[in-house]
C-alpha cells in the first residue's frame, strides 16, 4: 500500500490544473486539415488495394486478370481521390482558418499518397509483370520515396516566389510514375522514365501552382482519369485505348512542361540581361 502525503498530493494536483486540460486552439484539426486527412486515407486505402488485389494473388498463384486489373484502378483512383483532396484543402485553408499543423499534415499525407502509394505500385509492377525485375523496380520506387521526401523537406524550408513550386509536384509525379506504368512499355523504358520523374521532383525546374483556372483544369483532367480507369475496369468498347491515351498525354505533360519552363526562364534572364546592357550604355 502507497501513502501519499497530503502536501505532495495537493502540489501535484495543483500542477495538472496549472497545465489545464484544454487544447489549445492553434492545434484543433480544420475543416482543411480534415481534407488532408482524407488524402493520407486514400493513400493508405492504395496501398491495400494494390496488395490484396494484385499482390497477394500472384504470390498465392491465384491471380485473375480481371481482378488485378480491377484492384490496380481502384488503387489508381484512391490516388487521384487523394490529389483532389491535396488540391481542394490548400484552397480551403486559403479561404477559412487552418490550424498550425496544417502544413505537417500536409507533407505528411503527402508522403503517404505520393510517395508511399506510388513506390509501392511500382514495386508490385516489378514483381507480377511478365517482363518485370523485382529488384530493378524496387530500386526505382524507392528513388521515388526519396525524391518526394526531399522535394517534401526543401518546400517546408524554403520560400518562393508566389505561385511557383521548385520541382515537379509529387501529386503530379506520383502520376506520371503511375501512368508510365499503366503504359505497358517495356520495362527498361519504364524504368527510365521512373526515375527520370524522381529527377524533376528534386530540380530546380518551376512549376506553376494550380489555383484559379489551373485549379480547374486539374480537377477536370482528374475527373476525366478517374472516368478513363472507369471505363478500362468495366471493359467499355475502346476502354483499353482511352486509358492509354489518357497514360500518354499525362507522360507527355510531364516531359513539355520542363521544356517549356526552362525555355521561358532562360528567355527571361536574356532578356534581363539586354536591359542591364542598354542601362549601362
Amino acid at each position: 500500500m502507497t501513502v501519499t502525503e497530503p502536501d505532495t498530493a495537493d502540489s501535484w494536483v495543483s500542477e495538472l490544473e496549472e497545465e489545464g486540460p484544454d487544447i489549445p486552439l492553434s492545434t484543433r484539426l480544420s475543416i482543411a486539415d480534415t481534407l488532408t486527412l482524407g488524402n493520407a486515407i486514400c493513400g493508405f486505402m492504395a496501398v491495400y488495394f494494390t496488395t490484396t488485389g494484385v499482390l497477394v494473388p500472384h504470390l498465392m498463384g491465384t491471380a485473375d486478370g480481371a481482378m488485378s486489373k480491377s484492384s490496380a484502378a481502384n488503387a489508381v483512383t484512391l490516388m487521384l481521390m487523394a490529389s483532389v483532396f491535396d488540391l481542394f484543402d490548400g484552397l480551403v485553408a486559403r479561404k477559412l482558418r487552418s490550424s498550425a499543423m496544417g502544413a505537417e499534415l500536409d507533407n505528411l499525407s503527402d508522403l503517404i499518397s505520393f510517395g508511399l502509394a506510388p513506390a509501392y505500385f511500382v514495386v508490385v509492377w516489378g514483381l507480377v509483370s511478365d517482363n518485370g525485375h523485382g529488384k530493378v523496380a524496387a530500386v526505382a520506387a524507392v528513388l521515388v520515396v526519396l525524391a518526394v521526401v526531399l522535394r517534401l523537406a526543401r518546400f517546408s524550408c524554403t520560400t518562393l516566389r508566389d505561385g511557383v513550386f521548385q520541382g515537379m509536384p509529387s501529386p503530379f509525379g506520383a502520376m506520371t510514375v503511375v501512368s508510365l506504368v499503366l503504359l505497358e512499355l517495356p520495362f527498361v523504358p519504364t524504368v527510365i522514365g521512373i526515375v527520370g520523374v524522381a529527377w524533376l521532383m528534386v530540380s530546380r525546374v518551376e512549376y506553376p501552382k494550380p489555383r484559379g483556372r489551373l485549379a480547374l483544369i486539374t480537377f477536370c483532367w482528374t475527373i476525366v482519369s478517374m472516368g478513363c480507369l472507369a471505363a478500362w475496369t468495366l471493359g467499355v468498347p475502346g476502354g483499353h485505348q482511352l486509358l492509354q491515351a489518357g497514360c500518354a498525354l499525362q507522360c507527355t505533360a510531364a516531359a513539355l512542361i520542363p521544356c517549356f519552363a526552362t525555355t521561358r526562364r532562360v528567355s527571361t534572364m536574356r532578356a534581363a540581361r539586354r536591359e542591364a546592357r542598354a542601362d549601362a550604355r
